[in-house]
């Protein structure tokens, strides 16, 4: 794959930062820049296929409709789903989480049963959870981490007990780029008869994700993180578990009839997609995976794999740099958090876009990570697709010139 040879279809790219410096996009871990495929997908179906979907006999409806529900069978082929009524439409990976916790919990769990979690989560992979431990008096158990940032396995199966009802764990650090062995996780969760939720929002964009092949029995991920547009995201759910939880909101298109006496549902995964859905959005997420797939996962996990060793190669030349995560690039993504000696992560970041290079700043949505690893924050680099290894020498460059500074 030449990253030079897409960039082209990505006009933001272009862009020159404070009149002076053509732009570094590093912060893919947080959005990804859309493609002009996906952006005219949208705008043609709002000129020409706008009405709102399922409910109309008219033209339009129907022509919108037929969008929708292709865009979920797109979908569906992307994770290797077996049904689309599988495929569950969210505005994105946190909702998806929230709708596990909350219906799971709901429907599985009663106080002082346990959810086994890690040490790296998001906190949209922490806070759904602690809401249910207010509301239920449900617990968290966690698995810790090497000094490395990988899991312990060692430590993951002693949390299991007869109380363990659901394992919620990220598929890929989005501050260590640490991918986790989810397989094993799942195979173990399953040998203790409990199913597992992936968090899929930072490895879906960036390596082929089967779901038939990996057992998960959840999986969830963003549009906005996998070139799509932002308030849309998928939950991936086994057809027999989706088919015992209660719904997650009501309103219209969940139900099958209402009365003043009783409502019935729905059938999948309809029960849980309250309201008019972003019928737009799922035609740029269904143009977005097309986009990827097209130029293949393998491709895409190769180059940005290239690029990764080759940061982590050049960033280690800077005199004071300490990068977080596994040193082995096969299980370390496409996201490289440092630090350099005593510069403080906001400074570095916001001189670094002084010299138009975008990276991310702070905790990152996980602090129970960062206390773990003994820092208030980091500086975090991030690959996409259209990376280049010049922009990785623009990055190492500014590293550079920020720490003269000091």
């Amino acid at each position: 794959m030449q990253a030079m040879q897409v960039r082209s279809d990505f006009p933001i790219l272009t862009k020159t930062i404070y009149k002076k410096y053509p732009l570094v996009y590093l912060d893919n871990a947080a959005t990804t820049q859309k493609p002009r495929q996906v952006v005219e997908a949208m705008t043609e179906e709002y000129y020409n296929v706008n009405a709102n979907v399922h409910r109309g006999v008219h033209f339009l409806s129907q022509q919108a409709t037929e969008l929708h529900e292709g865009s979920r069978e797109t979908v569906r082929k992307f994770l290797n789903a077996q049904s689309t009524g599988e495929i569950v439409f969210t505005r994105g990976t946190t909702e998806s989480i929230n709708l596990v916790a909350q219906c799971f919990s709901d429907a599985f769990m009663k106080e002082g049963d346990e959810v086994i979690v890690s040490e790296m989560e998001h906190h949209s992979n922490i806070v759904s959870w602690q809401l249910q431990q207010q509301r239920k008096g449900i617990k968290l158990r966690v698995i810790p981490i090497t000094d490395d940032g990988q899991l312990r396995l060692d430590e993951y199966e002693k949390l299991f007990n007869d109380r363990t009802r659901i394992v919620s764990v990220t598929h890929v650090s989005n501050v260590l780029g640490t991918i986790n062995p989810v397989k094993d996780i799942i195979r173990i969760a399953h040998e203790h008869g409990v199913p597992v939720l992936i968090d899929g929002a930072q490895s879906t964009p960036h390596m082929k994700v089967d779901v038939r092949e990996l057992d998960c029995d959840f999986f969830a991920f963003s549009g906005h993180k996998i070139y799509g547009p932002t308030g849309i995201g998928v939950l991936y759910g086994k057809e027999q578990l989706l088919e015992k939880l209660p719904p997650y909101m009501g309103g219209g298109e969940m139900i099958k009839n209402v009365s003043f006496e009783r409502t019935t549902f729905n059938a999948l995964p309809f029960k849980f997609e309250a309201g008019t859905p972003d019928y737009v959005a799922s035609t740029g997420l269904a143009r977005a995976l097309d986009y990827v797939s097209n130029i293949g996962l393998d491709a895409i996990e190769a180059h940005e794999r290239d690029l990764t060793a080759y940061a982590m190669q050049r960033m280690a030349e800077i005199e004071g740099m300490k990068i977080y995560g596994p040193a082995d690039v096969n299980i370390h993504d496409a996201v490289i958090s440092f630090q350099v000696g005593n510069i403080h992560h906001l400074d570095m970041g916001t001189l670094l876009d002084r010299l138009g290079i975008a990276v991310r700043t702070g905790h990152h949505c996980a602090e129970p990570l960062m206390r773990r690893l003994g820092i208030k924050g980091t500086c975090r680099a991030s690959f996409a697709l259209y990376n280049t290894r010049e922009e990785v020498d623009a990055l190492v460059a500014g590293i550079q010139r920020v720490k003269q500074m000091f």
